[in-house]
C-alpha cells in the first residue's frame, strides 16, 4: 500500500522550530542519515528532518502539525530495532524520544516506577538494582536500547521464561495520538478492568497507534543469587531436545539459551578470544535464579541429571558475578558477531518449545535445500529461536531468487507447529510481506480498522506491519 504524502514547507519547519526550539531540529544530511537507518539489515530512509521534543506537549503540537499538514512522522527510541520499525519510509519527520530519559520516581513501598521512554533499559535496570528491585526484560541490546522502544515491540530477552515480557510489567502509559491528543491509560493498581485494555493494545503496536510520552511499571524484588550453567551437547538435536525436559522436571529457570557451534565461532573470531568447549555441536546456557542457596543447588543438581540423559559432554558452573557475566558477554555478542560475517536476513521464529527440535531440524533442512547458510540461537526457554540466514559465498542472482522462498518455508514451518513469526522483533517494514503467513485475513483487517481509527490520515509511522 502506497500513500501520498507533503514535503515538508519552510512554514512548517519554522512551525516545528518554534514548538521545540531550533537546536532541536535537525536538517544537515549527515543527521538525517543517522536516522535514517537502525539495526535492520542495510535499510536507509532519511527523514526530511530529525526533531528531538523534551516534552509531551511539544510532542503533541509536532502530530497535530504534522496531521493538519499530512507530513508522515516516524517515532524513534534507540535505533536499535531488527524489523525497521524506526525507518521514516516516507521520510516526513523523525521523532525522536532520546531526551525524554529521566527515571521520574522508584516508588519502593509500591514497587513501581514512573519513567520516561528514552531512559536506556540497562540505565533503569542498574539504578533498581542498587535499592533492590527488578525490572527483568532484557532485550540483547539492553545498553543501548530505550524503554520507549522496549513498549513499541513488547520486548523480552533471555529471562522472559520465567518473568514474561513487557507487556506483563506496564500499568499505564501516557501516550499522544497521531492527531495530537494526549491520553492516560490504566492505572497504577494492580487490578484494573475499566473498560478495554488500551495500554496492552498500543503495546507492541510498534509505534503506529501513538507516540508513549511517560510510563508506570511494576517491579519485583531482585532475586539475591544468580547462577549459570554453560552445557556443552554433540548435536544440535540432543541441546534442544533437553530444553522440555527440564521444565517436565517441575524447574522453571531464569533464562535457558540456544547457542549453535557457529554462533559461538561467530563470537571467537569477532572477540579473538576462545571460549570453552566451542567445538562441541551446541551449547545451552541455564540460569537458576533465588535466594535460598539449597534450592538453587537443588535445581542445578537436577537440570545436570536432565542434559546427562540427553547426552550432554560437558556442564560448566558459573557462580560469581564476574563469571556470570562473562558467560552472558559471550551470548549477548552473538547478535553483532553473526551480522559481521556477511549480508544476512535475521527471522524470529517462536514455537511452544517442546516443538525446538522440529523447528530447528527444519530450518537447517530448508536452507541446506536451498544452498544457504544458517547460524540459529536464542531463547530456547520460550521456544524463540533467532535464525541469522547468510548470504556467505553465494552469487547475488542465488541470493536474491532463493532468500525469499527460503523465509517463507520458515515461516510456513514454524506457524505449522504451532509458532508465529514474530517472538520479539516485530513485523515493522521488513516482514510486512510475510505476515499473512502467521494470521487470517479477517484478524489483518480487523488491525487496519484498529489503526484508523487511531490515525485516520495515517500519518503516524506509516509503511509498517501491513502491506
Amino acid at each position: 500500500m502506497e500513500f501520498n504524502y507533503n514535503k515538508i514547507k519552510r512554514p512548517d519547519l519554522e512551525k516545528i522550530k518554534e514548538i521545540v526550539g531550533s537546536e532541536n531540529v535537525f536538517t544537515e544530511e549527515e543527521t538525517r542519515n543517522i536516522y535514517g537507518s537502525d539495526e535492520t539489515e542495510d535499510f536507509k530512509f532519511p527523514p526530511e528532518v530529525v526533531v528531538k521534543p523534551t516534552d509531551t506537549q511539544q510532542v503533541s503540537k509536532i502530530l497535530k502539525l504534522a496531521n493538519e499538514n499530512n507530513i508522515p512522522v516516524t517515532p524513534r527510541g534507540g535505533g536499535t530495532g531488527l524489523s525497521g520499525g524506526a525507518l521514516p519510509i516516507y521520510g516526513g519527520i523523525c521523532l525522536s524520544l532520546e531526551k525524554f530519559n529521566r527515571i521520574i520516581e522508584i516508588d519502593e513501598k509500591n514497587f513501581q516506577a514512573v519513567v520516561k521512554p528514552g531512559v536506556i533499559t540497562q540505565t533503569f535496570q542498574e539504578e533498581l538494582e542498587n535499592r533492590g528491585l527488578f525490572y527483568p526484560p532484557d532485550p540483547a541490546s539492553r545498553g543501548s536500547c530505550m524503554l520507549g522502544g522496549n513498549l513499541a515491540e513488547n520486548s523480552g530477552g533471555p529471562h522472559a521464561v520465567k518473568y514474561g515480557v513487557t507487556k506483563d510489567y506496564v500499568l499505564s502509559i501516557e501516550a499522544v495520538l497521531p492527531t495530537g491528543e494526549i491520553i492516560s491509560t490504566g492505572s497504577r493498581t494492580l487490578k484494573n478492568v475499566s473498560g478495554y485494555n488500551l495500554t496492552q493494545l498500543i503495546i507492541g503496536s510498534e509505534g503506529t497507534l501513538a507516540v508513549i510520552t511517560k510510563i508506570i511499571v511494576r517491579l519485583i524484588p531482585l532475586p539475591k543469587l544468580r547462577k549459570v550453567m554453560l552445557v556443552a551437547f554433540n548435536s544440535i538435536e540432543d541441546s534442544v531436545s533437553a530444553v522440555a525436559s527440564i521444565f517436565q522436571k517441575g524447574i522453571t529457570p531464569a533464562a535457558i539459551e540456544f547457542m549453535e557451534k557457529s554462533a559461538i565461532k561467530a563470537v571467537e573470531e569477532k572477540k579473538d578470544k576462545k571460549f570453552p568447549n566451542s567445538n562441541a555441536e551446541a551449547h545451552l546456557l541455564i540460569e537458576v535464579d533465588g535466594n535460598y542457596e539449597e534450592i538453587l543447588n537443588k535445581e542445578i543438581e537436577t537440570i545436570a541429571g536432565v542434559v546427562e540423559q540427553h547426552n550432554s559432554l560437558d556442564i560448566l558452573l558459573a557462580e560469581d558475578r564476574q563469571k556470570v557475566n562473562d558467560v552472558w558477554d559471550l551470548r549477548r555478542s552473538i547478535g553483532e558477531a553473526v551480522k559481521s560475517i556477511s549480508a544476512y536476513k535475521e527471522e524470529d521464529t517462536v514455537v511452544p518449545r517442546a516443538h525446538l527440535p522440529q523447528l530447528v531440524k527444519g530450518v537447517k533442512e530448508i536452507c541446506n535445500r536451498y544452498g544457504i547458510t544458517s547460524i540459529c540461537y536464542g531463547h530456547a526457554g520460550d521456544g524463540n529461536v533467532h535464525v541469522n540466514i547468510l548470504k556467505d559465498k553465494l552469487d547475488d542472482k542465488t541470493w536474491d531468487e532463493n532468500i525469499d522462498k527460503a523465509i517463507r518455508e520458515i515461516f510456513q514451518l514454524t506457524v505449522s507447529l504451532g509458532g508465529t513469526i514474530s517472538g520479539e522483533h516485530g513485523i515493522g517494514y521488513s516482514q510486512k510481506s510475510y505476515l499473512p503467513i502467521a494470521l487470517s485475513e479477517i484478524e489483518i483487517q480487523l488491525m487496519r480498522k484498529i489503526k484508523q481509527l487511531f490515525d485516520p490520515n495515517n500519518i503516524l509511522n506509516p509503511g509498517k506491519i501491513f502491506v
